[in-house]
């Protein structure tokens, strides 16, 4: 199917301020509230992300919210001011603490991972963005603010290999899960992520035109490219819950361009500007801590309550779990 345009815009995309409005000092570190580091990282990375924190310092959407109790865009405008107007060198996240229960199925006092974090904060916010508009067309909910940053399309094209026909559906995304266990690098990643797969045997597909079952070949390109591209490089064995620890090598730049659907057009390039890392043998347990590019286009260690300048080729030297590229 094409891709059907969006029947109602929820926010102007020419209203994202993608460079930062205010260049400050980092903010403050965040309190370790029990096992509450999984936490802090995704945090500390959204706060860092310039258009986010543009729109969440401007107060627009508390001042329009309607929602009666808990909303995850008030909580994050809160959090984002607190963070980067505060002069304590560390808060306490009480407010995103007391509603985990509305984000997932999280509790502080027991660990979690990281990327399940960020896929529910992901979908708390859009939720919130959402509210009185779920009634709406699938394209018009991917016009929020948060998938206007965040979101991009995929596009799935099967082919026959029978009598070639082709066959298109689309899906929005806000992050890309890549698999590592072959991959020393993310462009490798990414080349193996675009790669025909081929779908036979259990796996064969009916033809619209040969009318049967037949063999056919796949392909997920990025169809629509992301203003903040998310990527998570798969850690968690599939088959166990050990963790995947080999080195997978990230730039500080990266053109998205080779794993579009389109490749003819200009490089799409984007810096890095977040990375979190996961120290510890095993997937259910060890400890997470980040790094972030503030404002002032200094890098920082941040580890729960402590915030660390840095250099670039310590960050790019990390095993990294979670990867944030802006355009």
């Amino acid at each position: 199917k094409e891709m059907t345009p969006p029947q109602m815009i929820l926010f102007p995309p020419e209203k994202i301020c993608m460079n930062w409005r205010q260049i400050r000092r980092p903010g403050a570190g965040l309190c370790n509230l029990g096992s509450t580091c999984y936490i802090n990282v995704v945090l500390q990375c959204l706060t860092y992300t310039p258009p986010l924190a543009n729109y969440l310092l401007s107060r627009q959407h508390s001042q329009s919210c309607d929602q009666q109790g808990f909303c995850m865009m008030c909580i994050m405008e809160a959090h984002v001011r607190k963070v980067l107007y505060s002069s304590a060198s560390a808060i306490q996240p009480r407010a995103v603490i007391r509603d985990l229960k509305f984000i997932g199925e999280f509790k502080p006092d027991l660990p979690g991972d990281a990327y399940e974090f960020l896929c529910c904060t992901f979908n708390a916010m859009q939720g919130a963005c959402l509210s009185g508009s779920r009634e709406l067309d699938i394209s018009s909910q991917a016009t929020t603010v948060i998938h206007q940053i965040f979101g991009g399309f995929l596009r799935s094209r099967v082919t026959c290999l029978s009598c070639q026909e082709v066959s298109d559906s689309y899906k929005a995304f806000l992050d890309v899960l890549l698999k590592i266990k072959e991959a020393s690098s993310l462009t490798i990643a990414l080349e193996d992520f675009v790669r025909p797969k081929q779908l036979d045997g259990k796996k064969c597909l009916k033809c619209s035109k040969c009318k049967k079952k037949v063999s056919a070949s796949m392909r997920v390109t990025i169809h629509h490219a992301p203003r903040v591209l998310t990527v998570c490089l798969g850690r968690a064995d599939d088959r166990s819950s050990r963790k995947i620890s080999q080195v997978v090598e990230y730039p500080e730049y990266l053109d998205l361009q080779p794993y579009m659907s389109d490749t003819a057009q200009e490089p799409l390039l984007y810096s890095l500007y977040a990375v979190v890392v996961h120290s510890g043998h095993t997937c259910l347990g060890g400890h997470f801590f980040c790094y972030t590019k503030a404002s002032n286009r200094l890098w920082y260690k941040m580890d729960d309550e402590f915030v660390d300048g840095c250099d670039i080729n310590t960050v790019l030297g990390q095993q990294a779990y979670l990867l944030f590229y802006i355009q």
